[in-house]
């Protein structure tokens, strides 16, 4: 089974699971940006805006969650190489709509492999936390949504999720 035949890079000529060696790369800006959201009773919105959560600052804290995994994320996720970023950001924002809490995060670094699975990481951690933070208010949060928007910088090009 050749990656010519599966398109997945991670796969070896016999199926096994491998990790790309990325040496012979140029080094690019590399930019990727996700998205995910929480979805929550609105009383529950209300308690997290008003900064009465039990645990604390709910958004500030998923926030730096959201940071820290995006630098950890050759630790949990096997196939990823170590990186250099030099960029992460989280930003968590309300939307009545959901209701609940938006969550972007964008991670950047010049080198030879793309940032989306930190900037991915960095969502679903930000996500998870604010779960973890407010589930004592509402264990009927859901989290969702979570996908790569934008990815520019490397050999493959830029893309845009066509529903962003």
């Amino acid at each position: 089974m050749s990656t010519e035949k599966t398109g997945l890079t991670h796969i070896g000529a016999s199926g096994e699971a491998h990790m790309v060696d990325v040496g012979d790369k140029a080094e690019t800006i590399r930019i990727a940006t996700a998205e995910g959201h929480v979805t929550m009773k609105p009383e529950t919105l209300a308690l997290i805006r008003e900064g009465n959560a039990k645990k604390g600052d709910v958004i500030g804290t998923a926030r730096l969650a959201g940071i820290m995994a995006a630098k950890q994320t050759a630790n949990l996720i096997p196939l990823c190489h170590p990186l250099m970023l030099t960029k992460v950001t989280v930003d968590i924002t309300e939307d009545a709509a959901l209701p609940g809490l938006r969550v972007t995060a964008t991670a950047k670094l010049t080198g030879r492999t793309g940032v989306e699975m930190e900037a991915l990481t960095a969502v679903s951690v930000a996500c998870l936390t604010i779960y973890d933070m407010a589930k004592a208010a509402d264990r009927t949060m859901e989290i969702g949504g979570i996908r790569l928007l934008e990815k520019s910088g490397g050999k493959s090009g830029d893309f845009r999720h066509p529903e962003a």
